[in-house]
């Protein structure tokens, strides 16, 4: 039995390493409904910089951060910045609802399986908030980046 159990946590352990994504690897694709249910897909911000958020309305330390992620995108939104955000909210009321609370004006999309959700699967996204930062390439650069930290290597990568 003891064998069964060790071949078992052998197994968990190499699915979920299979799962994370790291640094340097191209972000999988992300084809989610918007606010107004058409298709956005990520590959359409190709050629700029993205940050990918993702978050539900029900997490207070993601909906905490949004502001900061508004701040970043509003100063570099110019200069080529995009941010990519993808509830994993189950109610779409309630994700619409906390866009228009916290004034959320970047990108949007909806997976409504919420934890059963294929992307955040896709990503290896264990906890929320999760953020990926993407080069323009579209090649991931940097995962879970404090603000300040976020900051400078936004700036870095748009020079």
């Amino acid at each position: 039995m003891k064998n069964v159990i060790v071949i078992v946590v052998l197994i968990l352990i190499g699915f979920k390493t299979e799962a994370q994504l790291k640094a340097e690897q191209m972000a999988p694709e992300i084809s989610l409904p918007g606010t107004h249910d058409t298709m956005i897909h990520l590959s359409s911000l190709k050629g700029k910089v993205v940050l990918i958020d993702f978050w539900a309305s029900w997490c207070a330390p993601c909906r905490a951060s949004i502001p900061g992620i508004i701040k970043l995108y509003n100063k570099y939104k110019g200069q080529g910045f995009e941010v990519f955000g993808v509830s994993i909210d189950s109610k779409k009321s309630d994700w619409i609802k906390a866009i228009a609370q916290d004034k959320i004006n970047y990108t949007q999309v909806f997976d409504k399986a919420g934890w059963y959700s294929k992307t955040a699967v896709k990503y290896g996204v264990e906890a929320i908030p999760n953020t990926f930062l993407l080069d323009k390439t579209g090649k991931i650069v940097a995962m879970d980046l404090d603000e300040e930290q976020l900051e400078n290597k936004i700036k870095a990568l748009l020079q």
